[in-house]
């Protein structure tokens, strides 16, 4: 099953800069408006390692420029003792109340398997652009800037309760960013620690949450690194570097992503609800696309009993929740029930695929689609006009992933969304495939 390792970690050395203003969320959402506020708060955020500046390819190797004269300066100090990294991240968000919530995991080397395999396990669709992107740069930098996001069961919280010594002391690196979400780090090299959480962790499967693209690029620069020579099973190279955290961990929370259709040729609201009817009970909710709090609690309230999610339309304060009324297979939906009674799959099974005419190509090209995270903000970009239709969705839940998972099937693309976002640059990992793991 799944092996861990300690690594060498990279980190910001708190002496020299900020830690709080040196981190950037994952490079993948964020805005041309927000790389350049965070390249404005320190000149060496790591925005510039993850989303380099440059004309075309030139870019990559601008980015391992950079890397070097950190490193070269002492911006950026490789650790000398191998460790785990135990990664709290405490925040608040309005949907879940006004008490601070912690999400707890740590970050470790995790042997790469092909999905196939059945040891490392996907649940959602990627797409093929930002595998290409991803690829370029870890190519130029030999180096993991941030972590794939990994699940692991373990309903007694043993490898949880192995951290506690560690957590018990101030953090090595601590900071809070502009997003209110406080980031704490601790080095775990005790060898007691470290060997009692690999050996819970090699009883299981990991689940990927989040980096589902990174993770297929580390497994295709292994593939290059193999080609061309490595040191032996244990090089560096031969590990993905990941976040993972306890799927039972209550701090684990999961938000909707809603989708937002557009570019269609034609939308008729009335004829794709009289559509729906033949599957789906259809209830009108007065005020519901001017309200994201009482539309998020409809949503819920009927989810909780059945598959649904909402549609809202321009120019229309109303709007109308589809229940599914039928069994999935008599909707024609094939497949495991873990997969057909999700949300998310019978939306784009029987709406955006069979009503609307968007296949999976234009759903991956993401030609008629955008996702957005938030409730309110999805509802005012249809509001103003951004769309020809909205769906607003429940949010998967962590059980439902695992489901997936375990019987070989794949959600959509950006079924889940994970808050908040692991942290990129709080703990680097540099790859070398004449550099061997330590055995644990």
């Amino acid at each position: 099953m799944a092996e861990i390792a300690p690594f060498r970690g990279l980190c910001f050395d708190p002496r020299r800069v900020e830690i709080a203003r040196v981190l950037a969320p994952p490079y993948d959402v964020i805005s041309d408006d927000d790389r350049n506020a965070l390249e404005a708060q320190d000149a060496h955020n790591s925005v510039r390692l993850i989303l380099p500046r440059g004309d075309g390819d030139t870019r990559y190797a601008a980015a391992a420029r950079t890397l070097d004269a950190w490193r070269s300066v002492g911006v950026l100090v490789r650790d000398k003792v191998p460790a785990l990294y135990r990664y709290h991240q405490t925040y608040t968000r309005a949907e879940l109340g006004p008490n601070p919530v912690t999400r707890r995991g740590f970050v470790c080397a995790v042997r790469l398997h092909h999905f196939d395999e059945g040891v490392i396990l996907p649940h959602e669709r990627t797409l093929r652009g930002p595998k290409e992107d991803r690829l370029k740069l870890m190519r130029a930098t030999r180096a993991h800037f941030s972590q794939i996001f990994g699940l692991y069961p373990d309903p007694e919280r043993l490898a949880d309760r192995a951290f506690e010594s560690a957590e018990a002391r101030a953090p090595e690196l601590e900071g809070r960013t502009t997003d209110g979400t406080l980031h704490r780090l601790w080095r775990v090299t005790d060898a007691a620690t470290v060997r009692a959480v690999t050996t819970v962790l090699e009883a299981k499967n990991v689940y990927i949450a989040d980096g589902h693209h990174r993770y297929e690029t580390m497994l295709a620069l292994r593939e290059e690194f193999r080609a061309s020579g490595t040191k032996g099973p244990r090089a560096t190279t031969e590990y993905a570097t990941m976040f993972l955290a306890n799927m039972d961990d209550p701090g684990l929370v999961v938000l909707p992503t809603h989708r937002l259709v557009h570019s269609l040729a034609s939308f008729d609201r009335e004829q794709v609800l009289a559509a729906a009817r033949a599957w789906f009970d259809v209830a009108e909710i007065a005020g519901g696309a001017s309200d994201a709090m009482t539309l998020r609690g409809q949503i819920a309230a009927r989810a909780a009993e059945r598959p649904s999610f909402a549609l809202v339309v321009p120019g229309d304060e109303r709007a109308w929740i589809l229940s599914l009324r039928v069994a999935p297979e008599a909707a024609g939906l094939v497949g495991p029930p873990a997969l057909t009674t999700l949300d998310v799959t019978i939306l784009h099974a029987l709406i955006l695929e069979r009503m609307l005419g968007i296949d999976r190509a234009a759903q991956e090209a993401q030609s008629h689609i955008t996702y957005v995270k938030d409730t309110a903000s999805a509802l005012d970009r249809v509001r103003r006009g951004e769309a020809q239709v909205g769906f607003l969705m429940h949010p998967t839940r962590v059980r439902q992933v695992k489901d997936v998972s375990d019987v070989g099937e794949v959600m959509p693309q950006k079924s889940t969304f994970f808050y908040p976002k692991i942290a990129s640059g709080l703990v680097m990992n540099p790859l070398d495939p004449f550099e061997e793991l330590a055995s644990v």
